[in-house]
């Protein structure tokens, strides 16, 4: 068991030192040519493949280390149980999408992120779907469940505010990824909630409650008894991945793009952070921090 908490460290710290590494190439070395001109040409050819492969990259990372996460303190029932609907119902809902334009409107991925299934949709997007959506619901459901919910009215909850997380994350994704300077993807509609059609956001919802709704009813255990120190690899997670979008949508956009940030952070960090503290101290101290109720099963 050791083995697999080292491992989901390093992917863990991967993944952020991947988001870093991105940040600075996207707001510091593309903007300024010079610097790329004055490296020898090895360090051009090296720069050149990070940059065309750091998408994939921090999305793999994040995906291994919330998958072990999930196996590490919940099992690998539970584990399935989320990644297989996540992953596979919103590959469905973003080919959908780029091959219809519903649910999200019309948009096409371009370069940076990796293969594309069926030549439309790269395949690090479900991926993003799967890690994001786990860390976002974890956090609803062992917060709501630490304040006396439980039931289907925390499952509820969870869902909906999961879901919720998951969309205020895309307010600041989004501007970032399709209408700054280095766009991911780009949207063929007009955008009418800065640059977004208004049915992105309600597609980027209805995708989170029906992959959330799917996996809650494979959830193999009533509730989820996860304290703050079991949380803070989901709060990594969902901090550290809205941190890189708000910080290229505020460096790389102009000012009215601090609307939709606010409300990310009103609507998605706040709530998140909240949830996390809720779930409260682990009551008992033990020998081995690692072991969770869920490695007994």
């Amino acid at each position: 068991m050791k083995q697999l908490v080292v491992t989901e460290r390093v992917c863990l710290i991967g993944h952020v030192l991947s988001l870093v590494f991105g940040l600075a190439g996207l707001l510091l070395v593309l903007p300024n040519p010079q610097f790329i001109a004055q490296l020898p040409s090895i360090g051009q050819q090296l720069f050149g493949l990070s940059m065309a492969n750091g998408g994939v990259v921090y999305i793999v990372l994040g995906a291994i280390a919330v998958a072990l996460y999930a196996y590490r303190t919940l099992g690998w029932q539970n584990l399935l149980g989320f990644m297989l609907p996540a992953i596979f119902l919103s590959l469905g809902s973003e080919l959908l999408g780029t091959s219809t334009g519903f649910p999200f409107g019309h948009y096409s991925y371009l370069s940076g992120l990796g293969y594309k299934i069926a030549g439309l949709v790269p395949f690090t997007i479900p991926l993003s779907w799967f890690y994001l959506g786990f860390s976002t619901y974890v956090l609803a459901r062992s917060g709501l469940e630490a304040k006396g919910m439980n039931g289907w009215s925390a499952k509820i909850g969870g869902i909906a505010i999961g879901a919720l997380l998951l969309t205020a994350w895309d307010f600041v994704l989004d501007p970032a990824m399709s209408q700054a300077a280095y766009p991911f993807w780009a949207f063929q509609d007009v955008g009418e909630f800065f640059g977004m059609p208004y049915r992105n956001i309600t597609g980027w919802l209805g995708t989170g409650l029906v992959f959330m709704t799917v996996a809650t009813v494979f959830w193999r255990s009533p509730d989820l008894p996860l304290k703050r120190s079991q949380l803070m690899t989901p709060l990594v997670i969902y901090l550290v991945n809205f941190a890189f979008g708000a910080l290229i949508t505020i460096a790389q956009l102009d000012v009215r793009f601090w609307i939709p940030t606010a409300i990310s952070i009103i609507v998605g960090v706040v709530p998140a952070i909240t949830l996390w503290w809720s779930a409260g101290a682990d009551e008992v101290t033990v020998r081995d921090p690692e072991i969770t109720p869920f490695q007994l099963l």
